[in-house]
């Protein structure tokens, strides 16, 4: 054994052998945390939530952003894709919204005193 390794220390290993989250719920939540893991991601996010009616069209988002139209439409699709958002088609524009079953996992991931409370 060496110097570094006590018994206490191969106790410890061998409890944590365990799996704590399976692999489907892993991957589900590393797809999250990607599509999280852009600044401009986030901001969009605090935007939608914070809109009166909890939704958005890209035009309300572009501006306040100082970003084109594709540029915003890129992130939200990624968004989409992940499960985060949702996109309710109204005629030639599209609205997003928060997928209610994802807050809380939103919530666990980004605490903050206002963001998604």
């Amino acid at each position: 054994m060496s110097p570094r390794r006590s018994a206490a220390s191969i106790g410890s290993a061998q409890q944590v052998a365990g799996v704590a989250i399976d692999r489907d719920e892993a991957e589900r939540l590393a797809g999250v945390l990607k599509a999280l893991s852009d600044p401009t991601r986030l901001q969009l996010l605090a935007m939608i939530e914070a809109s009166p009616n909890g939704e958005a069209c890209v035009n309300d988002l572009t501006e306040p952003l100082e970003l084109s139209q594709p540029t915003i439409s890129h992130h939200l699709k990624i968004l989409v894709s992940a499960g985060i958002l949702a996109r309710d088609k109204r005629g030639l524009w599209s609205w997003y919204s928060i997928v209610p079953e994802q807050l809380q996992t939103l919530r666990a991931l980004l605490p903050g005193p206002t963001f998604l409370r």
